[in-house]
């Protein structure tokens, strides 16, 4: 299997910044200049369909870049011919999932915004540089992994920091597993709770810096536009923001791989993240928590260690559901944090109670009125809050146990 690797650039000289930011530019232009003219073909073709145009590929808008765009632009030889054709390459791919309604039409690119590149030929990996096309060396703050050849490679830029990255190729590594199937359930409260009463509380990066990230936002308010002053203070902005992501990111990876190495089978709900976005209460919690970037990590985690991934129906009612009876309740609101059934009068955590729900999904067990105490006995956990004999690591990763 392939995964990627991503580290940060060691960019010391002013000319190779300059490069960068040259090869960056480039790849927006020609990103731009093809979604301009792709928009004009679609829109010719929708109010005259009698001239219809074909929706060129990427090669024919390749071609149609060195013949137009090339000989006005001069500055498009000062950089390697892959920065465009790549970024023409990916335009048709974004047209093809808009197409087959797969994703959105594609966007406008902004300058400093999501700057990236990618280039491809000889590359030669190092310990602590790699070679590429045009640029020549770049080091890096990591050791690289050896005996690799990839074939491309994508130059990006986050504040003011380059990352490199790359696939590698390596062997799926399974581990031994300590339990058979764990039912996690995703929420706001707690960003994990599984059905073994393990909690990971989440680390709420956004949450911890959003009143430092509003002063520096609203200092920034009446600085001159493209000053020095403005350019600095978007980069502080920009640098806050990076490490609100890489907080989260970090939390998240350490929750994934736990999770994946130590459980044979692992159950989710296949949440619907864009619709729960539109709640405007809630979509500041929810975009903190990132539902679907720890759905994507344990796809390719529970490959990586040997594990399978089960995906819930995201209709099922796993918190409106008794794990003990399988009795549902009609309705149960937000703030209704304690599950209390009125059939069997089982009172349970309400994270605790889905989580449960998502593992008996995972082993096919329906609970039913009559069996279930029997198959269930002393099983279900009670939420407890955090032991002072709790290991330090734990603490400090911002996990929670439950006895």
């Amino acid at each position: 299997m392939y995964l990627g690797f991503k580290t940060q650039l060691k960019v010391t000289n002013s000319d190779t910044k300059t490069l960068l930011a040259k090869h960056a530019g480039v790849a927006r232009h020609a990103w731009n200049w093809g979604l301009a003219l792709t928009k004009e073909i679609l829109d010719n073709n929708k109010n005259n369909p009698e001239a219809h145009i074909k929706f060129p590929t990427s090669i024919d808008l390749h071609k149609w870049l060195v013949a137009l765009v090339k000989p006005e632009y001069s500055w498009y030889y000062e950089v390697s011919k892959c920065a465009p054709q790549y970024a023409l390459k990916y335009l048709r791919e974004a047209w093809g999932r808009c197409f087959t309604l797969k994703g959105g039409s594609p966007k406008f690119k902004k300058k400093n915004r999501d700057d990236s590149f990618t280039l491809d030929g000889a590359i030669t990996v190092d310990n602590f540089q790699i070679k590429v096309p045009r640029i020549g060396w770049l080091k890096t703050y990591e050791r690289l992994p050896q005996g690799v050849k990839p074939s491309s490679v994508t130059i990006s830029r986050k504040a003011d920091k380059w990352f490199i990255s790359f696939k590698v190729e390596i062997e799926p590594k399974p581990t031994e597993k300590n339990f058979d199937v764990l039912g996690v359930d995703l929420g706001i409260a707690s960003l994990a709770t599984c059905s073994n009463g393990q909690v990971f509380s989440g680390v709420k990066a956004y949450k911890k810096l959003e009143k430092k990230l509003t002063k520096l936002q609203y200092h920034n308010r009446n600085k001159t536009l493209l000053s020095a002053n403005w350019y600095k203070s978007q980069n502080r902005i920009a640098l806050l923001h990076l490490r609100i992501a890489n907080t989260r990111k970090d939390y998240i990876h350490k929750m994934t791989t736990s999770i994946a190495k130590n459980h044979s089978k692992v159950v989710i709900e296949d949440l619907n993240v864009k619709g729960m976005l539109k709640c405007g209460k809630l979509a500041k919690a929810i975009s903190d928590g990132a539902f679907a970037e720890i759905k994507r990590q344990l796809v390719y985690k529970c490959e990586l260690y040997g594990s399978e991934l089960i995906l819930a129906d995201r209709w099922f009612p796993s918190s409106k559901t008794c794990c003990v009876c399988g009795s549902k309740k009609e309705s149960l609101s937000l703030c209704e944090r304690v599950f209390d059934c009125q059939e069997c009068h089982n009172k349970i955590d309400r994270d605790l109670n889905a989580a449960i729900n998502l593992r008996q999904c995972g082993l096919g067990v329906s609970p039913s009125r009559a069996t279930a105490v029997a198959k269930l006995g002393q099983a279900v956990p009670e939420v407890t809050p955090v032991d002072k004999k709790t290991p330090k690591s734990l603490v400090e990763a911002g996990i929670r146990t439950l006895s």
